[in-house]
C-alpha cells in the first residue's frame, strides 16, 4: 500500500519547526531528509526513522518496524507529539554521516 499525500502533508506540518526538512517521493512512499541526510521515511502511512543512539534514548519504548520486506528495522514515530519531533529529528540528523558527493559524469 502506498502512503497518502495527506499523511505526508501532516508529517511535514508537524516538522515545520525543524530547519532543513525535505522529502522525495520514491515508489509510492516518501524519503525524509534533514539537512541533506536521510533520517527516515513514510512507509504505508507510518513515519519511521533510523534507530540512532539519540532516537533510541529519546523514544525507549518505540516499536521497531520494517519499512518494507528485506529492509533494516526502523523506529516507529508517533507524529502527534510535535515537541518530541522537533528535538528528535535534528538529533538523529546530527548522528548520521554527511551524504556522499555525487559523481560527475
Amino acid at each position: 500500500m502506498a502512503s497518502s499525500r495527506e499523511y505526508l502533508d501532516y508529517v511535514l506540518e508537524q516538522l515545520s519547526g525543524v530547519d532543513g526538512i525535505t522529502y522525495r517521493a520514491m515508489m509510492g512512499e516518501y524519503i525524509i531528509y534533514c539537512q541533506g541526510k536521510v533520517i527516515g521515511g513514510i512507509y504505508d502511512d507510518r513515519f519511521l526513522i533510523k534507530p540512532t543512539q539519540s532516537a533510541v534514548k529519546m523514544m525507549p519504548d518505540a516499536p521497531y518496524e520494517l519499512p518494507y520486506e528485506g529492509a533494516k528495522e526502523m523506529l516507529s514515530v508517533d507524529v502527534d507529539h510535535r515537541e518530541l519531533l522537533c528535538g528528535l529529528i535534528p538529533a538523529v540528523a546530527a548522528e548520521l554521516p554527511a551524504p556522499k558527493p555525487k559523481k560527475k559524469k
